[in-house]
């Protein structure tokens, strides 16, 4: 056990300055409009010189808190608007929206009345400038179909596999301000080509930026991204503009607060309990911060106060991300921020309210019992000389830390419902082939990290009798009379309510799924089977699984797919190698823009990870899909085959790599549940408020109407 210090993330304030003094303040209560308001809320109406302003965001911020924190509603569509349950203090309130730019901030307390200025929008750029990434980002020329087969990328698709969440999109959205245009501080270039290619050796992932652009063929593709900031400088705006919230997308009530520093990004936030969200109610949000800090963000959103506590390592010598190839930051100058050991990718939290990490705590070298000629069960089956990520957790009660190394590499995590209350890990895009687990009563239990875990290759039933037998490798043709061994690693890893299978999605193009029947010994009896996304879908990257066994999963293609397993005519046999069953496959296309280039069905979104409601936490049924919009500033909740989009106005550039959602009262109506998630792009700095920038963490609530309170 170790122990798990926590800092206090002091916050300055800073003087603000209102420009005029456009609202009027009255009483509690508005008869003329019919707002009424308590002692903790705003409320108003937003006119502009066209008149009332509806679907346009009223946002309210302070700085008098512990942390920096900001509330954000929709008017309705008599431009009318309720901020409800504000902490007491004072607080700066403007409009934003599309077809406008910001109002003046006013200065007031809650409990009054304040009507609101909007401003018209003087030019189109002017607009354009508070236009999400993906309406930039779809101006980006890219090859034409016919172009294809080039050198490296075999199709159009393959080669918006890479710029999206196959790579580039994964960590930032291309279409942000600091993405599309080029820093001064960058230096001088003779041509915007240059430019590009300097830019992609800055900071502490160049290594990362080097691989994935050669990928694409990198003359080729660092002319597309010159022209593209080349024809945004000269003055080019978006061909598609982005549309105000309609309907119930007005009921959203959104809160945020400071957390982390400026110099950190964060991958996920966990608030409760995947499989009973009543855990932790009211309690403290945790967050991962992978290669960026080993310091984990901590929010407790009753007393608004962000803190940071150490996240430890077994060995000393851990290596850290502040040693991994660097480039002079046009931001940040010639010195690395980011310095991680532990490399904290994803959390959850068990029945206890503990938090399990996937972080590495030593070195990648495996200890000996996870090598060939171990006697531990799976080794014996399939030796792992390294990993990567291992596991770790938390007590929040205790305050305390237990690190356990894993012989298998983590990346993602579930807690499977059974008696073992097992552990099933992903290993992220690379790695051995395996999935992994940890019989987490064995090991609470005995305290024995070594034969508490396990892990097996992916088999598939080729043979089709039902049961794992011996198998051919990946690069041997099918034998009916034997199953057969994929090399796959999952990224996603999600535990079916329905039956306990495991399922994960495939990185890559077209990319795959993954289905796990683990079996009464999973090391000898866990059964596989893999499918392919077909077109028009492509690129899986995150993705969950809800009560009735159907998988939900982003797609690089701009779509969220669905995979229905019950559908399929075939499940086993010599032929189901992942071609087997398009049947079980359907597509809804991501709001927002197609890029300009492609002619296929989809969108210029990238998608990163979708998180089904299985429990009816945020107000929309259950068993509602949530894809991130990483750059709509969004997240899209797929109600009745329609895309209804919660969108995060400010600061400009939320980028949510999940959420998960909790109750923390079940009889308090739309008050006591909600979704949570965190800013997860890598650069913040790129972002509207540039280096000052903190990571927010969020909450989305859903109200029955624009006025509730």
């Amino acid at each position: 056990m170790i122990y798990f210090g926590l800092m206090v993330v002091m916050v300055a304030i800073g003087a603000v300055v209102f420009l005029g003094s456009p609202a009027q303040v009255n009483s509690q209560r508005d008869t003329t409009d019919g707002i009424n308001i308590g002692g903790s809320d705003l409320g108003g109406v937003v006119t502009s010189t066209g008149g009332r302003e509806a679907g346009v965001w009223v946002i309210a911020e302070t700085t008098d808190l512990p942390t920096k924190f900001a509330k954000i509603v929709v008017t309705d569509d008599k431009g009318r608007y309720v901020i409800p349950d504000l902490p007491k203090a004072n607080y700066s309130v403007w409009v934003r929206g599309y077809g406008l730019i910001d109002s003046p901030k006013v200065k007031t307390t809650t409990g009054n009345i304040t009507n609101l200025k909007a401003v018209i929008a003087p030019t189109a750029a002017q607009a354009a400038e508070y236009y999400p990434a993906i309406y930039w980002f779809s101006m980006l020329h890219v090859p034409q179909k016919s172009e294809f087969p080039l050198e490296k990328v075999t199709s159009q698709g393959a080669w918006l596999n890479i710029i999206k969440t196959g790579a580039c999109q994964s960590c930032h959205a291309l279409g942000t301000k600091g993405m599309r245009t080029i820093p001064k501080e960058l230096g001088e270039f003779k041509t915007s080509v240059e430019a590009w290619s300097r830019r992609l050796q800055s900071g502490g992932a160049r290594a990362l930026m080097a691989r994935d652009i050669s990928r694409l063929d990198s003359d080729r593709a660092l002319k597309f991204f010159a022209d593209w900031t080349d024809r945004i400088s000269a003055g080019e705006l978006p061909f598609a503009k982005p549309e105000r919230p309609q309907g119930i997308e007005r009921n959203i009530v959104i809160t945020l607060w400071d957390w982390s520093r400026p110099t950190a990004y964060l991958h996920d936030e966990i608030s409760t309990d995947r499989r009973n969200p009543r855990v932790n109610a009211n309690g403290k949000i945790y967050a991962s911060t992978e290669d960026s800090t080993d310091l984990l963000p901590i929010l407790d959103p009753k007393t608004n106060r962000a803190t940071e506590g150490l996240h430890p390592v077994r060995d000393p010598n851990t290596p850290s991300s502040k040693s991994n190839p660097f480039g002079s930051s046009p931001y940040w100058g010639a010195e690395p921020i980011w310095d991680s050991k532990t490399l904290n990718h994803n959390p959850m939290m068990d029945e206890k309210g503990r938090i399990w990490f996937t972080s590495r705590i030593r070195a990648s070298k495996n200890p000996d019992f996870c090598k060939q000629g171990s006697d531990h069960p799976s080794a014996k089956a399939f030796p792992i000389e390294e990993a990567d990520r291992n596991l770790s957790m938390y007590d929040t009660a205790a305050g305390k830390f237990t690190l356990i190394s894993t012989c298998f590499p983590t990346h993602h995590l579930n807690f499977a419902q059974d008696a073992n209350q097992t552990l099933w890990t992903s290993s992220g895009i690379g790695g051995p082939g395996v999935i992994g687990w940890l019989n987490r009563r064995m090991f609470e239990e005995t305290g024995d990290e070594v034969k508490s875990q396990g892990w097996t290759p992916f088999i598939l039933d080729t043979n089709g009798n039902g049961r794992r037998d011996a198998y051919v490798e990946p690069n041997q043709p099918v034998d009916s009379t034997k199953d057969k061994r994929v090399l796959v690693n999952i990224y996603a890893v999600s535990v079916s309510p329905a039956d306990g299978s495991v399922w994960g999605t495939v990185v890559g193009y077209p990319g795959q799924i993954v289905r796990v029947q683990p079996g009464s010994n999973p090391t000898e009896t866990a059964v596989s089977e893999i499918y392919e996304v077909p077109l028009p879908g492509f690129g899986p990257r995150g993705g969950d699984i809800d009560n009735n066994g159907v998988f939900w999963a982003s797609l690089a293609s701009g779509h969220l797919a669905s995979f229905d397993r019950r559908k399929c005519k075939m499940l086993r046999g010599p032929t189901a190698t992942g071609k087997h069953c398009p049947e079980g496959w359907s597509f809804y296309q991501l709001p927002g823009p197609q890029l300009k280039d492609v002619k296929d069905p989809g969108s210029a979104e990238a998608s990163y990870y979708t998180w089904v409601d299985r429990f009816d936490t945020f107000g929309l049924g259950r068993n509602i899909p949530i894809a991130m919009g990483n750059l709509n500033d969004s997240i899209f909740a797929l109600v009745n085959g329609k895309f209804v989009d919660f969108r995060i106005p400010y600061p400009s550039g939320f980028f949510p790599k999940n959420v998960d959602g909790r109750i923390d009262d079940p009889n308090a109506g739309w008050k006591g549940r909600g979704l949570w998630s965190t800013s997860g792009t890598r650069t913040m700095f790129h972002l509207e408020g540039g280096k000052q920038n903190q990571p927010k963490a969020a909450r989305f609530q859903l109200r029955p109407d624009p006025l509730a309170r």
